[in-house]
């Protein structure tokens, strides 16, 4: 589906879209789903296909899938469990689904197979999209989101399976986030009936014991949806756009320390690079990988979705990575000293060479068409 031109095969990237899965598992990031507009109308992408990017070499490739596919949908909720990736739910032209498939990641013959889950107990929850989960011992646990239910359904304003919960559980919503820090599940925000909220909850995944709603000290983040929330220490979350009760798509980040019990607005993320219903991934070295999603209101103007991968450092890299950047940046300069390097870390700079190469073309495309479009405006 990625238009790419010949000369630069190697250096194509992953369709845009928004409402996808993205799950990271070893050195990569596997992408799944969502949709596009064109021409006012929703394209739901091929649901074939797998987007792979390496994340030490920067090098994006498209894998077609077989088995038992799902439908073509956005809004469904992807997570990985010992490499294999899970989606639940999600919206396609039929409606709402409360379907669960899975597929192997670490396939050792290259190919990807999707296969349906039909053999499980119980009721699975009623049909909805813009859900989300927390896995914690290697469980699965889902909630919120958004569906139509039938009348016999509405006696109670949650599903609730093989659980009971204790405390005061959060109100019911949807386009909100989910993490895990140790045992805990943390909620935060999301669209509750016409509303935005702000608002922090957590539940015990052992007791299954609400905290209720957590009251911060200090500045915090405004009412959003349609952000994400990423665990990135042992104690800290962090927080990233959405779309305000506004209507304005936010480049906004936070980290929210549990130690503390409170939130740190980040400064020095770029403020032309809003993103709402994206997916965010914790890297092998603690950067935040930000991919896709809509720099626009998607309620009035669904145009904006992207393709390009933001990346948030958000702890010191290691020596040896910075080594391999400064290498990789200036490989042109240094390009008769490489091959004196140590065998076992040559095949890591070249990686880091390929990163940087990829990178610089990208952003030089991005430029050109740019200049492009103010030509055409001119």
């Amino acid at each position: 589906m990625a238009a790419c031109a010949p000369a630069s095969q190697q250096f194509c990237v992953a369709e845009e879209r928004s409402g996808h899965c993205a799950v990271v598992d070893g050195n990569f990031l596997y992408v799944w789903g969502g949709y596009v507009s064109i021409e006012e109308n929703e394209v739901y992408l091929p649901n074939d296909e797998l987007w792979v990017y390496e994340i030490d070499s920067g090098l994006w490739t498209m894998h077609l899938m077989e088995g038992e596919l799902p439908t073509s949908m956005s809004g469904s909720c992807g997570a990985c469990i010992n490499g294999k990736l899970y989606i639940f739910g999600g919206f396609d032209d039929k409606g709402y689904s409360n379907l669960l498939y899975y597929v192997n990641l670490r396939t050792r013959n290259g190919t990807y197979r999707w296969k349906k889950i039909t053999d499980f107990k119980g009721q699975p929850p009623t049909p909805r999209d813009k859900l989300s989960c927390w896995v914690y011992k290697d469980r699965l646990i889902y909630f919120g989101g958004y569906g139509c239910r039938k009348h016999n359904e509405l006696s109670d304003c949650f599903d609730v399976h093989d659980a009971f919960w204790g405390g005061v559980p959060p109100q019911p919503r949807a386009a909100h986030t989910c993490a895990v820090l140790g045992n805990k599940g943390y909620i935060f925000g999301g669209r509750v009936l016409q509303t935005r909220m702000n608002d922090l909850h957590c539940l015990n995944l052992d007791s299954w014991i609400w905290s209720g709603r957590i009251h911060i000290s200090g500045e915090k983040p405004k009412d959003r949806s349609w952000h994400t929330l990423t665990p990135i220490a042992d104690d800290k979350l962090f927080l990233f756009g959405g779309l305000s009760s506004d209507n304005v798509p936010l480049s906004d980040g936070w980290i929210h320390s549990v130690t503390t019990n409170g939130w740190k607005q980040l400064t020095h993320l770029p403020k032309s690079r809003p993103r709402l219903w994206h997916t965010a991934c914790l890297g092998t070295e603690g950067e935040v990988m930000i991919f896709g999603g809509s720099k626009d209101d998607l309620h009035f103007l669904d145009t904006g979705h992207c393709s390009d991968l933001l990346i948030f450092q958000t702890q010191p890299y290691s020596l040896l990575r910075l080594c391999l950047d400064c290498i990789g940046k200036n490989a042109s300069l240094l390009k008769n000293q490489i091959s004196w390097l140590p065998s076992k870390i040559l095949p890591q700079v070249l990686k880091k060479i390929t990163f940087w190469a990829a990178a610089n073309h990208r952003q030089e495309k991005k430029a050109e068409i740019e200049r492009q479009e103010q030509i055409n405006v001119t």
